[in-house]
Parts: C-alpha cells; structure tokens; sequence
C-alpha cells in the first residue's frame, strides 16, 4: 500500500476533479506485475492502468488500491469491471470512496465473490488524497495559505520592500507548490505591490498546465499591464457588482475571465468564491494572498493547511505582518494548529500545520488495518 499511495502522489495538479489514486497489482504468488496512478481526469484509472501492465498475470492476483475502486460509468468505465474482468481474485483498498456516484465499488466487488479488504493504511493515503476528500465532503476546494516572513513574523520592511525575505531554495519549493494546485489566489493588494507572475516555474521552467490565477479585487483595481494577466496561463478576476463598470469593461478585453460575486462585509464573498471555484472542477487552491486577505480566508474557517517559509532574517518593524486579522481577543481564542512537518529549505524552515482536531482519513484512524 506504501508503493500505490506513492504512485498516487505522482498525479498532484492533473486529476482534478477527479482524486488522486495509485494502484499495485500482485500475481497469486505476491510479486508485483502491474503499477499504475491515475495521471489525468478523463483518462485510465489507475487500476486499469496497472492492470495493463500486468496482463495476464493479473488473473488470481490482488489489487492494492489507495481508493475504493469506482462502480459507475463517467469518461471511462467502472474499475470494478475491470478488476473482475480481469479475474482479481482480492481487492485490498485504503479509503471508501465518499463520491455518492462513484461509490459501491466494494460492495459490487464481494458480491461477485471477490475478497475485498478495506481501512488499510487510510490515514496515510487520506492524507496523500486529502484535497479532493475534503472538496467532496465539503463542497469547495481544500485551501492551503502559503506565506514567506522572516525570523521575527514580517513579510515585507519598513519601506515595503519584501523581494525577497527567502531564499532561491524556497521560492523555486514554492513553484513546485504551486504546480500541485489547481489555483493561485491573491489579493489585488498583492498584485499592486510585487506585480506577481503566479505561474509555475519549477526548475525554472514554465509548465504546459498551469493552475489557475485568481484575482481577489473587488473593485476591479487589477493594473491592465499587470503580471498576472499575461502569459500562458489562465486568469481569473472576482470583484463585486459595485466595481466601476469601466474598470471591469477594462480587464474582460484582456485575455482574463471576470467573475462578479457577492460583496462580503471585507470585500468579495469568500465561501462564494470558493463555491464557484468547486463548481469549475477546481479541488486544491493556494492562497498566496498578502496578510490581509488570508485573514479574512481564517476567519471564515477556510484555511485547511499552513505552509510557511520562515527565513533567518530579521526584519524588525516591518511593513506588514505575516498575518493581519482578529481571530480572538486573547490567547486562549487563537485557533491552534498541529505542526505536521518541519523541513530545512536551503538556507530556510518550511513549516506545515494543520488544524489541531484535523483528520482527513476516517472517523478512527486508529482503526487503520496494517495488512499489505
């Protein structure tokens, strides 16, 4: 199961809507003959694509699957036909499917006398899948807020300048961030600040996909010549119906989408937002917003995961803090994070935390069976 959830992993940033899943095929005496993960919606599931390595091994073999196999018919057909078609004699998965029309797959599998094993390692391949489980239970997408600050909590110094607070190593961790996510936001503050690109230049290069660019601006103040309405990649522009008709005439002629939502009491309707996000098949964002706008993402309880960079460097009475919002009047109201990982990046700290009362698998994960 460790090996599928891995190939799982391989599918971050491609599968959306659909989740992340990764399989292994062993023959009847236990030796692998088939991997595959799910690369990309509408195309092979990743038990077909195992399967087909596999070939004929595959028959009186086991399946370990990271998802229960699917049991509906979409762009492709059900994994569990393909399974019995086969002749997998045993079905070993890590998570039920939550997908009202995809799930049923173990069911159907038992019932045509297959051996169906499920709750093995959920925790860890919950957690490789927790975006797209999290977006089918709640109905928006899991929101990561990523945020670069020095030592002692600022993002940018006195003069505003904040390029760069981290190191190259980050930045380019960052890019590689951002193509796993199916969307960047940012706030117009941001955009009008340090005039960012959001695209996804791993290694320097520039993907074929792209996430999409988000635009939080709800008086339509994007700069027409702005960083983030050029290039290959997708934009897209949320203001409120108030904007000025001419500014939003403005940047619908560029070659960004713009989408009016409803006005929230600090700008554009954030749940609204996410909603439309949903909608547009969208299952994991980054919020790279300035201070301002990721507090107005907490405070409507929208942020499932931290991920801060945090340099050596301090920057004294900085412009802006890492965080601007009120989220309690003493310390006993902050919210409280679990620190899942602390990792050196070249010169720098990578810090990710999530909800102290955060379970993405099941409702016991302690019940997790430790079989395959």
């Amino acid at each position: 199961m460790s090996r599928a959830i891995e190939l799982a992993a391989l599918g971050l940033g491609t599968t959306s809507p659909n989740p992340v899943v990764g399989c292994v095929i062993l023959d009847r005496t236990g030796a692998v003959v088939g991997e595959g993960y799910h690369a990309a919606a509408g195309g092979p599931h990743a038990e077909v694509v195992a399967l087909a390595g596999a070939g004929v091994r595959a028959t009186g073999g086991t399946a370990v699957v990271t998802l229960e196999p699917c049991h509906h018919t979409g762009r492709t057909g059900p994994c569990t036909a393909a399974l019995l078609a086969a002749g997998i004699v045993r079905v070993v998965s890590a998570v039920a499917d939550p997908n009202p029309a995809a799930t049923g797959g173990a069911a159907a599998l038992r019932a045509a006398g297959v051996d169906v094993v499920g709750d093995v390692h959920t925790a860890e391949a919950a957690r490789g899948n927790e975006a797209w489980l999290l977006a089918v239970r709640e109905g928006r997408p899991f929101v990561t807020w990523k945020y670069a600050a020095s030592l002692d909590g600022q993002v940018a110094a006195a003069d505003g300048s904040s390029q760069w607070v981290t190191s190259a190593a980050a930045r380019a961790d960052v890019h590689r961030l951002r193509a796993r996510s199916d969307a960047v936001i940012a706030g117009v503050g941001t955009v009008l600040a340090d005039d960012p690109a959001l695209t996804a230049r791993p290694d320097g290069t520039t993907l074929d996909r792209q996430p999409l660019r988000v635009v939080v601006d709800s008086c339509a103040r994007t700069p027409l010549t702005a960083g983030v309405l050029g290039g290959s990649a997708r934009t897209l522009v949320a203001v409120t119906a108030d904007a000025p008709a001419q500014r939003v005439d403005a940047l619908r002629r560029t070659a960004a989408e713009v989408t009016v939502l409803p006005r929230a009491d600090d700008g554009v309707d954030l749940a609204a937002l996410l909603a439309q996000l949903y909608t547009r098949g969208l299952r994991g964002v980054l919020l790279e917003g300035g201070p301002t706008l990721a507090g107005s993402f907490l405070r409507l309880g929208a942020v499932d995961r931290v991920i801060g960079y945090v340099a050596p460097v301090l920057l004294g009475s900085g412009r802006w803090p890492a965080l601007r919002a009120a989220l309690g009047d003493s310390i006993d109201q902050a919210p409280r994070l679990r620190l899942d990982e602390v990792t050196r990046i070249g010169p720098d700290v990578r810090l990710t935390a999530r909800s102290a009362t955060d379970n993405p698998a099941t409702d016991d994960p302690a019940t997790d069976n430790e079989e395959s």
